[in-house]
């Protein structure tokens, strides 16, 4: 990559360019889509700012309060959690807001609704914020038909129904990657335009990797197929060198270095967990969504996790992602084991 030459460009492809490029594909759109994008994209902007700014703003730290999932809150938390409840309530695009630090879901007042539903996990990884590593927004969007008159009900919709996802990175650069269902496309946010600029355009998973992310501290309450699995790629039997593990403990720093090196990413349920730990609405389907949109895969255990269908919106459930060989290996111990089950 020529550096000085990149210095100069003037012809940039932004996320608002990208995003109008791809509503042009539609000329029945309205735009709405595109103005729900672009209140997202704003929301990150000023989110990336207070995590850079938060050490010295005193903003670090517990703010004395525990949200839905009985983690302790961090002042970002709160403080993100309010720029996007008022960055999508304000774009007059949606209809209803599920966020993993509200108990309840948000219906918007009727008077500013729209036809789409967000939801979104405001700041992922929250308790790394003290020491620094990577930390991040996950937000998957679905489409509702009556919107007028939604009902908690029609929200809890299965992943493959998602119209878009994506997540924002704040780490050594804040890193926006997005799909609107047409591949998956990574921006990086140039501090000195404002913008968010394209420097991983069409994402595509490597089909097999050289690393897998798990937390090996569970290991002890694993169930037998994620066992042998992790086993497997510690000491691999068919001659192939074993593979390497990172894990940072932050799913949004942990999926986008799967994404674009390739290798899996595990958290199963466990004795401890047994529903798994993660959250289905907006981290498993948000994830799952571009993983396949970039030619990978997502399975629960039981099958795809795009086809599950929640109970109620803080579910949990247990996820395995990444290159499509590497799932394939895991799903094959899972089938194994239900057929000597049935056995």
């Amino acid at each position: 990559m020529d550096h000085a030459a990149d210095t100069y460009r003037t012809d940039l492809m932004t996320i608002t360019r990208h995003v109008l490029n791809e509503q042009s594909r539609f000329p029945e759109s309205r735009g709405d889509l595109t103005i729900l994008l672009s209140h997202i994209v704003l929301g990150c902007k000023f989110v990336a700012s207070a995590v850079n700014k938060a050490g010295l703003a005193k903003l670090t730290g517990l703010a004395g309060e525990t949200n839905v999932q009985g983690e302790e809150q961090k002042k970002l938390d709160i403080l993100s959690n309010e720029v996007f409840v008022n960055a999508l309530v304000s774009s007059g695009r949606t209809c209803v807001l599920v966020s993993e630090e509200d108990e309840l879901v948000t219906f918007v007042d009727p008077k500013l609704r729209g036809k789409y539903c967000v939801c979104f996990d405001p700041l992922d990884g929250s308790s790394n914020i003290d020491c620094g590593v990577s930390i991040g927004t996950i937000f998957g969007i679905y489409m509702i038909k009556n919107f007028d008159t939604v009902t908690l009900e029609e929200v809890l919709l299965p992943g493959k129904d998602m119209i878009a996802a994506g997540y924002c990175m704040y780490g050594s650069s804040c890193t926006l990657v997005l799909s609107t269902g047409s591949g998956v496309n990574g921006f990086t946010l140039d501090p000195s335009l404002g913008e968010f600029i394209m420097t991983h355009p069409e994402i595509k998973i490597p089909p097999k990797g050289k690393i897998y992310s798990v937390n090996e501290g569970n290991a002890k309450n694993w169930d037998t197929p994620t066992a042998k699995y992790v086993e497997k790629c510690k000491y691999p039997t068919d001659g192939s060198s074993p593979k390497s593990l990172r894990y940072i403990g932050s799913m949004v720093a942990d999926v986008h270095r799967t994404l674009l090196y390739g290798g899996i990413f595990l958290y199963p349920a466990d004795k401890k967990s047994p529903n798994g730990k993660l959250r289905v609405m907006y981290e498993v389907f948000p994830m799952s969504f571009l993983m396949e949109q970039a030619g990978g895969q997502s399975f629960t255990g039981k099958g795809r996790s795009l086809d599950l269908i929640p109970t109620n919106i803080h579910e949990r459930s247990p996820i395995f992602l990444g290159s499509y060989d590497d799932v394939e290996e895991i799903k094959a111990l899972y089938a194994e084991e239900a057929k000597a089950g049935a056995a």
